[in-house]
């Protein structure tokens, strides 16, 4: 069986659904009915591998024990996000996932998806046997890759053009693709444990940097939150941080006073006391907040305010 599938053959949220099941296996999958239904689903797939865009939809994915007894698939799916922010629960793992970045599951494990409509994403499903075959140590396992640099931004970048490019291809042409594409994302998984390359940490702890900047105003940041959202270990992280002379802690207080700083001098904040200010930028009490301001700037809030 060599075929595909394209959006224009789906027009309802009863066939996505199905579609979607057959692609991915026996599920809970939960989206809205829209009409006119703005479902994205088009896949390529041979007997061993397919490449699926999916997009378009807030979806919910359940699939846990029931479903993979009664509907076992022997297969890994790696999802590529390419536009807007998914999240990807297995076992005690935990992330939101990105355009950049890269999720590896073992799909007869429990596993929930869940995005939004602005969300889309490529899937590349391979076989269990051929991930274990080339690397026992992943066996069963979810790790979120990066592919911002190096080798994980090759293999994201030929994940995307594999889509792309599908329907030129022969069913011969698509699995010595796919086989390469695997050979190269298992080297990537290799560099995604605690031990990964010093090459990919530049990528990791500007990651954590992205992280802490989209939620400074979040009162838990800390280094466990965004361990938990990113997939990567607290150890690991610290780590990184640590190789680049810094810490979590460093980083939040840093981007917190630096947001602080500029309501201060924001016409929209003047209504805003200096106190509610500081609680707005996520710390925790008046009195830190100007100790730490008036370490890193030299000045008082309100002498700041001044200017």
């Amino acid at each position: 069986m060599y075929q595909w599938n394209s959006a224009e053959s789906i027009s309802s949220a009863e066939a996505w659904r199905d579609t979607f099941v057959s692609l991915h296996g026996m599920a809970r999958v939960r989206v809205a009915d829209c009409t006119p239904w703005p479902g994205r689903l088009e896949c390529q797939q041979s007997q061993a591998f397919a490449v699926a865009l999916c997009g378009g939809v807030e979806l919910a994915f359940y699939r846990d024990t029931r479903h993979i007894r009664s509907d076992p698939r022997g297969t890994y799916e790696l999802l590529v996000p390419v536009a807007g922010a998914g999240s990807v629960e297995q076992g005690s793992s935990s992330a939101e996932i990105l355009p950049g970045f890269m999720g590896l599951c073992a799909i007869d494990r429990p596993v929930e998806v869940a995005h939004s409509n602005d969300f889309s994403s490529i899937s590349l499903v391979v076989p269990t046997q051929e991930v274990d075959r080339r690397n026992p140590a992943m066996a069963g396992k979810s790790q979120i890759l990066t592919g911002v640099s190096g080798l994980g931004r090759l293999a994201r970048q030929m994940v995307i053009t594999m889509q792309e490019e599908r329907r030129h291809f022969s069913e011969t042409t698509f699995d010595i693709a796919c086989e390469q594409l695997l050979d190269l994302i298992c080297l990537v998984a290799e560099g995604a444990t605690d031990s990964a390359p010093a090459e990919h940490r530049a990528a990791v702890e500007a990651e954590v940097r992205r992280y802490i900047h989209r939620h400074t105003d979040d009162r838990d940041l800390n280094v466990a939150s965004i361990a938990r959202a990113l997939g990567w270990s607290i150890r690991y992280i610290q780590e990184v941080l640590k190789d680049a002379g810094t810490t979590s802690r460093d980083l939040i207080r840093e981007e917190r006073l630096r947001v602080a700083r500029t309501r201060l001098s924001s016409a929209g904040w003047t209504r805003f006391s200096v106190a509610e200010i500081a609680y707005a930028s996520g710390f925790t009490s008046h009195a830190s907040f100007s100790t730490a301001f008036r370490q890193e700037f030299g000045m008082t809030p309100r002498d700041a305010r001044k200017l």
